[in-house]
């Protein structure tokens, strides 16, 4: 009788040690920012600065528990092999689940410090960062909180995709149905359904259009569109995460234009710039202020969550993200769209996933064969660290239309063909992915070089956003474009 050796012992992955001494550091300034409204009623903006108080903390909290749960997930057998890597160590997957833990429990407890008056002093009371307070605001809570509520259905349903491997099929209506509860505020609250129409359309269809219920049908793809981009754009170490920072960044910049700073500036003699009601954008504007700050609100403890998450998911990974993350970030950036009115403007930082996921197209609608796994192979030589593009492999002739997308993509350089010796028929194809094309054009990389490089194409896309929304907007929109 021949006796079975046992499987191998597969140990986990051990995780990246907490920055203690940067923990130590961040804590009393986290502690010290929360307590500005309490010790300073009088500031200019107390509440945004417990905001940046409650972001700092979301780091702590996040760039900690990491590490400490990591192990709970591996006996939940929430865990998975790195695809590229030569180890057959296992790491702990669906990690994404803690940081949306931690942003939802702080959007959470930040509640009372907007939504209060025994934060405020008396002069307060009748003031609002500047502008004139009139009523408790009924409508930016209830809109605060059904954010919350489809925050938390996205958390739900993206670890419910993560524990049961939901098929792409089964994916798309998933952000549409945790954005409901935000649309039903929107709808009750009598929210504009009209849009600008740019001025060369305008002979056509005139200033303004009225979408109606199709205007709810936009709003619910924005969800759609935000969570699913992030996830097809991932695959690496560290690049569901660093996109997600770059664009919440970016969103935050944005905002912070709009608010009013308390500071004056004369130049010259005539030009004055600055005061509570005239400095930023919303040129006091107290509607277009509180659409801001609320949205502000919202992403910087998402900045100090994907901040704290990325310190243990940067190369070499030692958590997976999973669907969870993609799903919370993405309803997260949807959410201040609507709320703050700037769906156009957030689909700009958007441009790599946009490119992304035009160029995804004729995989994920049957023009080309798209294998489950679309991240770039790692090189067959066991010392060899570099990255190649993956292959989409055509088990029959391509038809005339897959061939003909597929000769422009190449003239473009957007994937590399290979064809039959004889007869020139294409065999196969990179992938049709962001990481692809980088590998395609600029040559093998190892896996950090290569979330670096789509890092700072991200950044590219968001100084072109800049460039687009306050520099060209006069171009196709006339008038205040506040």
């Amino acid at each position: 009788m021949t006796r079975l050796s046992p499987p191998p012992i597969i140990r986990p992955f051990p995780q990246r040690k907490v920055p203690k001494a940067l923990v130590f550091a961040l804590l009393p300034v986290s502690v010290g920012l929360i307590a500005v409204p309490f010790l300073y009623q009088s500031a200019t903006l107390p509440f945004l600065s417990a905001s940046v108080g409650f972001s700092i903390l979301a780091l702590i909290i996040t760039i900690t528990l990491v590490p400490t749960l990591g192990p709970a997930f591996l006996d939940a057998n929430l865990k998975g092999r790195d695809l590229l890597k030569r180890s057959n160590i296992y790491i702990p997957e669906s990690i994404g689940l803690i940081a949306a833990a931690v942003y939802i429990l702080l959007l959470l407890l930040f509640i009372p410090f907007p939504f209060s008056d025994f934060l405020q002093s008396e002069e307060n009371k009748r003031t609002l960062e500047g502008l004139t307070k009139v009523d408790f605001p009924h409508q930016q809570l209830s809109t605060y909180l059904a954010a919350i509520l489809c925050l938390l259905t996205a958390s739900l349903l993206g670890f419910l995709d993560d524990v049961f491997d939901i098929r792409w099929r089964h994916k798309l209506p998933i952000p549409i149905i945790a954005s409901i509860p935000l649309l039903l505020v929107y709808f009750a609250e009598g929210g504009n359904t009209h849009v600008v129409v740019p001025k060369p359309l305008r002979f056509l269809l005139g200033n303004n259009v009225h979408l109606g219920p199709l205007y709810y049908v936009y709003m619910s793809m924005l969800s759609t569109f935000c969570t699913n981009s992030i996830n097809i754009l991932a695959g690496l170490n560290g690049l569901e995460a660093v996109q997600a920072l770059i664009i919440a960044m970016s969103v935050a910049l944005n905002d912070l234009l709009y608010l009013p700073w308390g500071f004056n500036l004369t130049i010259g003699e005539k030009t004055h710039v600055g005061g509570v009601y005239d400095a930023g954008m919303a040129y006091g504007s107290r509607e277009l202020m509180e659409r801001h700050l609320l949205s502000l609100y919202f992403m910087l403890p998402l900045i100090g969550v994907c901040i704290g998450f990325l310190y243990h998911n940067w190369y070499p990974a030692r958590v997976f993200p999973g669907d969870t993350l993609c799903y919370v970030t993405g309803m997260a950036f949807a959410v201040v769209g609507i709320l703050g009115h700037y769906s156009k403007t957030l689909l700009l930082f958007f441009i790599p996933q946009v490119f992304n996921f035009l160029l995804s197209c004729p995989q994920l609608f049957g023009l080309v064969p798209c294998p489950r796994h679309r991240v770039p192979w790692l090189d067959s030589k066991p010392s060899s660290l570099l990255l190649y593009p993956s292959q989409a492999d055509f088990p029959h002739p391509p038809k005339t239309l897959s061939i003909v997308v597929l000769q422009v993509f190449a003239w473009l350089r957007l994937t590399k063909l290979t064809r039959h010796p004889k007869n020139g028929q294409i065999l196969s194809c990179t992938n049709l992915t962001l990481p692809n094309v980088v590998l395609v054009n600029f040559g093998p990389m190892k896996e950090k070089n290569v979330t670096l490089a789509i890092a700072l194409i991200q950044v590219f896309a968001s100084c072109i956003a800049f460039f687009i929304r306050y520099g060209l907007v006069g171009l196709f929109y006339d008038g205040d474009r506040r």
